[in-house]
């Protein structure tokens, strides 16, 4: 698995961004697929995850400081899963790191990341 993450860049604050994630090797529909996202002088921290549940059907699921603004959706034929954000707080800004897992329940162990991609938001 090689995932490429794109569409960081920078946005005043309220604005919108989508973030993709794709691979060119693998297909993704059955992985569990996640956001995560790392300030500077913080930890990486846990945005949003889309987990297969069986036929094309996904539950997700978000971090509180991103619930109602950020969603996670896939499309399958394009082998890509999308980070769409709205309403970007300056506290949203941070590197964004696409993963991949084939675990489902938790703890789940993300085998494969991507390499990061940067969101700035200015006040």
């Amino acid at each position: 698995v090689q995932l490429q993450a794109s569409g960081g860049g920078l946005v005043q604050a309220g604005g919108s961004l989508r973030l993709s994630c794709t691979d060119s090797g693998r297909t993704l529909s059955r992985y569990t697929m996640a956001w995560f996202r790392q300030a500077p002088g913080k930890e990486r921290e846990f945005v949003a995850d889309s987990k297969w549940i069986g036929a094309n059907v996904y539950s997700t699921d978000y971090a509180d400081s991103v619930k109602g603004r950020f969603s996670i959706s896939r499309h399958n034929a394009k082998n890509s899963v999308y980070l769409q954000m709205n309403n970007l707080r300056p506290e949203d800004t941070a590197v964004y790191y696409c993963a991949a897992a084939t675990d489902r329940y938790s703890p789940i162990k993300y085998d494969y990341w991507g390499q990061g991609t940067q969101v700035t938001v200015s006040s």
